[in-house]
């Protein structure tokens, strides 16, 4: 692949170069204006909380905590289990009468 290629494509993931280092060598203020710009239009405080939670909080902690979905789950793989066993069962008696 050509360099330019690349960089194409990873324009979008790389962020814009802003403090370069002749501005910052130079010791004069006025030159880190856009890397202060940039910095200022930033998000400020705590970030948002995530609408999707996980199964811990959602079923196991605070003021919906339930054992459900343990109880699910054991439900679940049992019922997988026993089918599977089952039709095993009949399988075995399908080839071998008796």
């Amino acid at each position: 692949m050509q360099p330019t290629l690349i960089r194409r494509q990873l324009g979008g993931i790389v962020p814009p170069k802003i403090a370069t280092p002749s501005i910052l060598s130079s010791g004069q203020g006025a030159g880190l204006g856009p890397l202060v710009n940039f910095y200022s239009k930033l998000p400020k405080g705590p970030a948002p909380t995530p609408a999707l939670r996980g199964i811990k909080e959602r079923f196991f902690n605070g003021k919906n905590a339930s054992a459900a979905p343990l109880v699910w789950g054991i439900l679940g793989i049992f019922g997988l289990s026993y089918t599977l066993d089952y039709q095993m069962h009949l399988k075995h008696h399908k080839n071998h009468p008796h």
